[in-house]
């Protein structure tokens, strides 16, 4: 959707550098679909179901942050306690936490000894999950 190969910054011309980009459609099996990137670089997966993209999640190594566009409650539901992950967006791209919240992934998504920052330093033998989640007022019910 967005090619950021070819990327020129002034001063720096001899560098490598990639500007943002966005790959859609890449298959589950793509080497791009299973690595971290750190980087303006977005892979869109798309899934059929909540379990295919649940099974997609579990074969990950990694655990840093996942999310799922959805108008659909249960799924919702099923993705923010089952997904293997420690950032959860509900439709929301990046689940950026505010900083009170423990940043930290999991599985391969993680390094060092400890998540040591707020409560983590104290709930050493826990894993959190941030859920964030952002949905239309048409989407919701009033009680």
């Amino acid at each position: 959707i967005l090619d950021g190969r070819g990327a020129k910054i002034p001063k720096y011309e001899a560098g490598n550098f990639v500007k943002p980009t966005i790959l859609d459609g890449l298959p589950s099996t793509s080497q791009l679909a299973h690595t971290e990137i750190f980087g303006p670089v977005l892979s869109l997966i798309h899934a059929n179901s909540i379990d295919e993209a649940m099974e997609f999640l579990r074969h990950s190594p990694y655990g840093n942050q996942a999310s799922l566009f959805t108008t659909s409650g249960s799924a919702a539901r099923k993705f923010r306690y089952e997904a293997p992950a420690g950032n959860i967006g509900i439709n929301i791209g990046v689940a950026a936490p505010m900083a009170y919240f423990p940043f930290s992934g999991w599985k391969e998504s993680f390094f060092g000894i400890l998540h040591g920052q707020g409560r983590d330093a104290v709930e050493f033998f826990t894993e959190s999950k941030i859920v964030i989640e952002r949905w239309s007022r048409q989407e919701t019910r009033k009680f």
